[in-house]
């Protein structure tokens, strides 16, 4: 029997997680199910998706007859109960719920109710301005973000460039005036 918070009535300590299509989430999956397991509780697995504009041409003219909605809605579910099950295994007990919307509002919907929203941090610094701190902001419950650092996630395209435009500039004022110095050699 799952532990009853006095507030809750008959509902069990409940953690959603969102599950990014591109990186499975995996550190967000595995500490949500570890929140869920250590109350008792139950792990909602949601992603967002939305029927994509249909693909024309080079004509300019609409493509021949793609999937169904159905049909589409078919795979992304399949993928995300495939990426839900990659990471936590085969008898995972999480819910797996694919919603159509935006990212956004689609956690915020599921949350409602919730003990706790589990997110990975938004990889692209170019989206949704400020995404994480807009869903903070707007959730019925509190939030945990797991930096990228903790996720493991390759910094984006973005941050690689920063680094090498400031390693660059330091090696520059580094060097500048200095005819003949060369810089210590990096490890």
């Amino acid at each position: 029997m799952s532990e009853m918070r006095p507030d809750a009535g008959e509902r069990p300590y409940t953690v959603v997680v969102g599950v990014s299509a591109t990186s499975k989430s995996p550190t967000a999956l595995r500490w949500a199910a570890g929140q869920v397991a250590a109350n008792d509780g139950h792990l909602v697995a949601v992603r967002a998706w939305r029927v994509g504009a249909p693909q024309a041409s080079t004509a300019g003219v609409m493509a021949a007859a793609g999937p169904t909605e159905g049909e589409l809605e078919g795979a992304e579910r399949t993928a995300l109960e495939r990426d839900v099950e990659e990471v936590l295994g085969p008898d995972h007990h999480a819910e797996v719920r694919l919603v159509r919307g935006s990212d956004r509002q689609v956690l915020l919907d599921t949350a409602v109710g919730a003990d706790l929203l589990v997110i990975d941090a938004p990889r692209a610094l170019t989206g949704a301005p400020l995404f994480a701190q807009r869903l903070i902001y707007d959730a019925s419950c509190p939030v945990v973000v797991m930096p990228p650092h903790i996720s493991g996630q390759e910094p984006g395209l973005v941050e690689r460039a920063g680094r090498a435009v400031g390693r660059a500039a330091v090696r520059s004022a580094g060097t500048a005036g200095r005819p003949g110095y060369r810089p210590p050699a990096r490890r």
